[in-house]
């Protein structure tokens, strides 16, 4: 799917509001972040509509997860933006990634991913992640 204009800012701003904003299940998590952030570089579907607003706790995001038919973040991650590049490190900025432990969705700012995480926005090394989508 190609970028909108000026998705460089809107990349930035992305990744400033996440360092502000309080990690919320369901509302600002890791899963819903990185999936709005792919919908408004790209102007694509509303994918976290599926899950936004719907669980307050991991075991409820992990119950919504497997309502919709996923056993992992992963099937996840191909029912929604199809097949992850042959190799993660071919990743680009603003393309998503699945890495860091626990395994979260993520994405690339560079040689390293950003995540939302309970302790704030967390950065990894590109290398460390194990699958990316193309945005």
């Amino acid at each position: 799917m190609p970028m909108i204009d000026r998705w460089e800012q809107r990349l930035a701003a992305g990744i400033t509001e996440a360092r502000d904003k309080p990690f919320i299940w369901g509302k600002h998590d890791c899963a819903t972040w990185a999936i709005d952030l792919h919908r408004d570089l790209t102007g694509g579907p509303d994918h976290a509509a599926l899950w936004r607003g719907r669980y307050s706790t991991p075991i409820g995001c992990e119950r919504i997860r497997r309502k919709l038919g996923w056993k992992t973040l992963e099937e996840g991650g191909r029912s929604l933006l199809g097949e992850p590049l042959t190799d993660p490190r071919l990743a680009q900025r603003g393309d998503l990634v699945l890495g860091g432990d626990p395994e979260a969705f993520g994405v690339v700012t560079g040689a390293k991913a950003a995540f939302v995480a309970p302790e704030g926005l967390v950065r990894v090394p590109l290398a460390t992640c194990r699958l990316a989508w193309r945005t």
